[in-house]
């Protein structure tokens, strides 16, 4: 049973997620995964883009919405190994408002879900403009490393410099950290694992150019596109679904409104009524039991505790 200590405690960090918007964007319907992993007639899979422009400006929102997605997948996903290519992959952009502020138990288990996903054939992608801004434990877990140019003239962005340098295999063809400063636009470091999971040698390239529209998608296209999904009907409108609580609560009023009937002396009578309402006692204290549970699902689990 969850103390009254605990549960406010619990109250309090939902609060937080909820006056950040976490009502409207974890409510019902809820978001079918294997809708990311849909291919066309042809066999090809398909962009889905987040349009987080509100979610980024709420880090723990946004974060607990990361841990969520990640562990959904780790949990759903059968083991495959390691395959040729990943069936499904994820670029975070900003990323530092994901690990901006996060505490030291959040960022655990992003650590602990990235190093694991791997075997589902999930790959993911942090996307920043300084590698300092991701932690050193999650740093560590990504294989695949693209550095683009920057400039050093603070002791900060010099220190910057230096370990972008350092989280990739030496070429001794070049100076990793000296290339980083003169890179130009368009190019970049590059080292890649190899087939048997070896970090290749850092090299210096040209980067293929976007063949989309650098910015932005404008409010009527973003409309128009969402209009044209398979899936709008699907999430457009909200959901209101009879929750487990509101389930337990009502039978357990109903069984306290039963009427008593006629009273028997008999210690045996007495003692079974003693056992109802036990037996209702239990139902009602069962709502904070399962609560416990749902939280402490997977890894999600720890997350209220470190926000």
């Amino acid at each position: 049973n969850l103390s009254a200590a605990s549960i406010g405690a619990i109250q309090r960090r939902l609060l937080v997620l909820e006056s950040e918007g976490a009502r409207q964007f974890m409510g019902e319907p809820a978001l079918d995964l294997f809708d990311f992993m849909r291919t066309d007639s042809n066999g090809y899979g398909n962009i889905n883009i987040l349009a987080a422009d509100k979610l980024m400006q709420t880090p723990k929102l946004y974060a607990t919405f990361l841990l969520w997605l990640l562990s959904e997948l780790f949990e759903e996903l059968p083991e495959i190994g390691d395959p040729d290519k990943p069936r499904l992959v994820f670029f975070f952009d900003e990323a530092h408002l994901l690990f901006k502020g996060a505490p030291a138990a959040l960022i655990e288990k992003i650590e602990q879900v990235v190093r694991l996903i791997r075997s589902k054939g999930v790959g993911i992608y942090f996307v920043t403009q300084n590698p300092l801004d991701i932690p050193d434990a999650i740093l560590g877990q990504l294989g695949n490393r693209i550095q683009h140019a920057l400039r050093a003239y603070t002791p900060r962005e010099q220190k910057a410099v230096r370990a972008a340098a350092e989280t990739f295999r030496a070429n001794p063809a070049f100076d990793a950290a000296e290339a980083i400063k003169e890179l130009g636009v368009g190019e970049a470091l590059v080292s890649t694992l190899g087939g048997k999971g070896i970090p290749g040698r850092v090299e210096r390239t040209l980067i293929r150019p976007p063949a989309s529209r650098l910015g932005p998608a404008a409010r009527a296209e973003r409309q128009a596109i969402m209009e044209e999904s398979p899936f709008s009907r699907r999430y457009d409108q909200q959901v209101d679904r009879r929750s487990a609580y509101e389930m337990l609560k009502e039978r357990a009023d109903k069984a306290l409104q039963q009427p008593a009937g006629k009273k028997k002396t008999s210690g045996r009578s007495s003692n079974r009524q003693g056992v109802f309402e036990a037996m209702v006692k239990s139902i009602v204290r069962s709502l904070g039991t399962s609560l416990g549970r749902e939280i402490s699902r997977g890894v999600l689990g720890s997350i209220l505790k470190g926000l």
